[in-house]
């Protein structure tokens, strides 16, 4: 009985601990309203709890947007700690780039908090959510019991850009008609000179391709070329420039091109990535665990377009 006991007072006291092991997010300030809140690049496992993605942090007069929030209510709340001790200002409004719960489940711990996303993203989100959440689960070795999904009320047509002001800071909804998702929505801030992109672009990082439409985001890319950033924030990585953003496109353009002359000389996927020159894209994180996938996925678009 004194075992079980001192079973249970260590299980209860390693609980807490597991949300301290969330890792800090490296804060960059990019001007006077506009802070980076950069994640892990790591999968989700074990020792980042699940954390691995880039928010962003805009401070309007009276409160403060928060774009994307995390894998779990407890990234969420992880978040809001480190808001704490930027602005006193509440969260008032959560944008969200995507449905992919890395960047949208954290949504839970804002619950006075008005979510916007694209349409799109709306309905992906709610169909998604079961499999998100297993994702982490699995992963992280454990449950969730309060991440669920918390889809937006105001929300942005595919194949849009639509400009509004929030909280007297002027932005830019621009929801492409594809790229990494169906439902991405980039937020431009036209007065910072801040793209904040989703995983739209990606940094030092393998972009994956699982949801995309990779000839749809490779036009995407090639719009976000004639963006004036100064300043890019990524989906994962770290902060990008307009150069870095160009690399990608001109990665993604290229493999997108080989895939396609491949098909064309009557070459199945896995002959094709051997001929592909890869070197770029190996210095990626990711690269071994996402890019066999990338490849047939593109393969298996271009095909679908041959017919």
């Amino acid at each position: 009985m004194k075992r079980l006991v001192l079973l249970l007072c260590a299980t209860l006291l390693a609980a807490p601990a597991l949300a301290a092991q969330i890792p800090a997010p490296k804060v960059v300030k990019v001007n006077e309203r506009v802070y980076a809140l950069l994640g892990p690049v790591a999968l989700p496992n074990k020792h980042n709890q699940g954390y691995m993605v880039n928010s962003t942090l805009i401070l309007g007069d009276t409160g403060a947007i928060l774009v994307d929030t995390g894998f779990t209510d407890e990234i969420g709340a992880h978040l809001a700690k480190t808001i704490a001790k930027l602005t006193k200002k509440p969260v008032t409004h959560i944008i969200n780039t995507h449905h992919h719960g890395d960047h949208s489940f954290g949504n839970a711990a804002f619950p006075k908090a008005k979510v916007i996303s694209s349409e799109e993203c709306r309905k992906l989100l709610l169909e998604s959510e079961a499999d998100w959440r297993a994702l982490v689960e699995n992963a992280v070795g454990r449950k969730f019991p309060n991440t669920r999904a918390v889809p937006a009320t105001e929300v942005y047509a595919r194949d849009s850009r639509s400009e509004i002001v929030i909280d007297g800071v002027r932005m830019v909804m621009w929801v492409p008609e594809a790229a990494h998702t169906s439902g991405d929505m980039l937020v431009w801030l036209p007065d910072d000179a801040v793209l904040l992109a989703g995983d739209v672009l990606v940094n030092e990082v393998t972009p994956n391709f699982r949801d995309a439409t990779v000839k749809g985001w490779v036009a995407t890319l090639a719009e976000i070329r004639n963006v004036p950033a100064r300043t890019i924030i990524p989906g994962h990585g770290p902060l990008m420039t307009p150069k870095d953003a160009a690399a990608m496109h001109a990665r993604m353009a290229g493999l997108y091109a080989g895939v396609e002359e491949g098909y064309k000389a009557g070459l199945t996927d896995s002959e094709i990535r051997g001929r592909l020159d890869l070197a770029e894209w190996e210095k990626l994180h990711h690269f071994n665990e996402v890019m066999g996938g990338n490849i047939n996925k593109a393969y298996l678009e271009v095909e679908a377009a041959a017919f």
